[in-house]
């Protein structure tokens, strides 16, 4: 197990390498993208105040965030076949990372509406705007201006969360890895040109967020976080809605 160079650039630039790159990076936009959908709609849901929407949201987001990610996927890949629900290996991963992250994506979007003023809410009302009307013209643009920071930074995990798809055999940066490791036995050359990878990805996906981040910035304005305290089963029943 020697270092040279010379090995390191050669396994850095091989197709195979750089397959398993792009195979992470689309599977990480890609698996974002539909977490996003997923959690407006289920913030959507929890901010209409109904107590069985409500309900449905804390057992969605307790269940997904309760559990390992792991776990989620040996579950859609090897268990959801018993009951004759056959997913190829990408539409495994796709549908469990959308769901995964989805339920993240729902909390972080929740604080970004509740972090907008009641006043605007009531002038919404006042002005005839429905709820759903006033949820996609007036109150979700603001709250996703105010969850970029948060959202860019699961973005930045997703890189990483992909990784775990290889214990269902796709084929993205780390399950390639693995294999040319466990070929040649240069664990040291070929884990550090995994390492530099998904340090590039990260790296410039940083880059890229600042930029949106400085983009769209409203002064005197902070990214909007979770709250604790904010969500828990005895509001599920509360009569009183957000709207």
């Amino acid at each position: 197990m020697t270092w040279t160079w010379n090995l390191f650039w050669h396994y850095a630039t091989s197709s195979q390498f750089v397959q398993g790159a792009w195979t992470t990076v689309w599977l990480t936009f890609a698996s974002m993208g539909g977490a996003i959908i997923v959690g407006l709609i289920f913030a959507g849901l929890h901010e209409a105040g109904n107590p069985l929407f409500r309900l449905l949201y804390l057992t969605y987001t307790t269940l997904i965030r309760g559990t390992p990610l792991l776990l989620q996927l040996v579950f859609v890949y090897t268990v959801l076949p018993l009951a004759g629900v056959r997913l190829s290996v990408t539409e495994a991963a796709l549908l469990t990372l959308c769901v995964n992250e989805g339920a993240y994506e729902a909390e972080v979007i929740r604080s970004g509406l509740e972090s907008i003023p009641v006043g605007q809410r009531e002038a919404a009302r006042v002005t005839g705007f429905g709820y759903w009307q006033a949820m996609t013209v007036l109150l979700v643009p603001q709250a996703l201006r105010l969850v970029i920071p948060t959202v860019g930074n699961q973005v930045n995990g997703m890189f990483k969360y992909t990784s775990l798809v290889s214990i269902i055999s796709m084929s993205e940066l780390f399950r390639v890895t693995q294999e040319a490791a466990d070929a040649t036995f240069q664990f040291l050359v070929i884990y550090s040109v995994a390492a530099a990878y998904y340090l590039a990805m990260t790296g410039v996906w940083t880059l890229i967020q600042h930029l949106i981040e400085r983009a769209v910035r409203v002064p005197g304005t902070q990214a909007a976080r979770p709250k604790r305290s904010s969500i828990g089963w005895r509001a599920v029943f509360s009569l009183k809605g957000s709207w």
